[in-house]
This record gives C-alpha cells, sequence and structure tokens, in this order.
C-alpha cells in the first residue's frame, strides 16, 4: 500500500473477463482497516484503461483514464493475466511470440491502437511462472512514471478443463528491490466458452 513501509490489507474482488476484443472489469474490496474500506474498479474496456478508487465508496482517492499509457498498462494486466485464461495466448486470438531463449518468448498484442509486449518465462513443466515488462505506468506522486515489472504464478491445478495458477504475486522493480503489491489466490473461476 505503499514504497516506505509493508502494510498488506486483506481484499477480496470479481473480475469479468472477455478475450475477444481483449477486455476486463475488476472490481475489488480493500479492508484498510476494520470498518475503513477502498473499492477499487480496474477495467480494460474497448481500448481505455480505467482505474477508479474511493475510500468507503465516497472519496475519491484515484481517477486515472484516457491516456495511452493507462491503455498500455491495463492491457498488459490482461495479457499477463491470460494464465488464468490460456487460449487467448493463441496465435488466434492476435498474439504474437518470438524466442527469446529456451525458457523464455516474448508476446505481443496489439487492440486497437495499442501494443504492448511481455516476456514469460516457463518452467520445466512449460507452465508459466512469471512475466515481465521493462517499463508499466505506475502511478507516483500523481504522475505516470515507467517503471520495470513483473508477475509471479505458481500452485497449477485444473480448472474448467483449463490447468491455472491459482495463486500469484506481481511487483515493481525499484532500484532497491523488488516491491510486491498485489498477492491473491483464486477461489473460484468459470469459463463460458463459445463452442
Amino acid at each position: 500500500m505503499g514504497e516506505t513501509r509493508t502494510k498488506w490489507s486483506r481484499f477480496t474482488s470479481t473480475q469479468i473477463v472477455i478475450t475477444r476484443r481483449p477486455g476486463f472489469d475488476w472490481d475489488g474490496c480493500i479492508a484498510m482497516v476494520p470498518g475503513l474500506n477502498v473499492f477499487v474498479h480496474d477495467a480494460y474496456v474497448a481500448g481505455e484503461g480505467i482505474l477508479h478508487a474511493k475510500l468507503l465508496g465516497l472519496v475519491t482517492l484515484a481517477d486515472i483514464r484516457g491516456t495511452s499509457e493507462v491503455a498500455q498498462g491495463e492491457l498488459m494486466r490482461f495479457l499477463a493475466e491470460a494464465v488464468w485464461y490460456p487460449t487467448a495466448l493463441l496465435p488466434s486470438q492476435g498474439v504474437r511470440w518470438e524466442k527469446i531463449d529456451d525458457i523464455s518468448a516474448r508476446a505481443t498484442l496489439t487492440d486497437g491502437r495499442t501494443t504492448v509486449s511481455l516476456d514469460f518465462r516457463f518452467d520445466d513443466e512449460g507452465l508459466i511462472s512469471d512475466v515481465r515488462a521493462t517499463a508499466r505506468h505506475r502511478t507516483m506522486n500523481g504522475k505516470l512514471v515507467a517503471t520495470p515489472w513483473q508477475g509471479r504464478f505458481w500452485a497449477y491445478e485444473v480448472k474448467g478443463d483449463m490447468r491455472i495458477p491459482l495463486e500469484g504475486e506481481v511487483a515493481w522493480e525499484l532500484s532497491n528491490g523488488l516491491w510486491p503489491y498485489w498477492r491473491g489466490r483464486t477461489t473460484e473461476i468459470t469459463y463460458d466458452l463459445v463452442r
């Protein structure tokens, strides 16, 4: 919840994802202290990135949208989180893959005017272990700053005929080391597949 101290807050969230055209809508409730919740809406819809946070649902803490940097950041999130909807990573879904080495490859996705790339690394079983961006924008003192970013995934299980990770963590790569800012466990996932 900040870069000067380590403080984790419990949260619950729901997310709806569509894979063609890429998009997601995430709603979270973060318990800052008992009785004091922050409600966060994070989304990528029709090519626009949206981040809106309100204390108690009343006081706006953040309202970021409408820039190419926000759209890129949210499309990067969609691409990284495709570990939970892995058919979206197929070339038939618009993802272009380029080999980096024997355990990693770069995935590139274009949606409208926004193009993003992430480096995916695979474990011994061929499962995605982590993703990395050399620059993803984050908010710092009210400004968007390009910062290296990564996500890690583990605890793979089969859910809805898909082998997906149930746990993950995302972090900024700062000059003084990694700064994880989200850790979570998927408790329920359903797929509505078009046949």
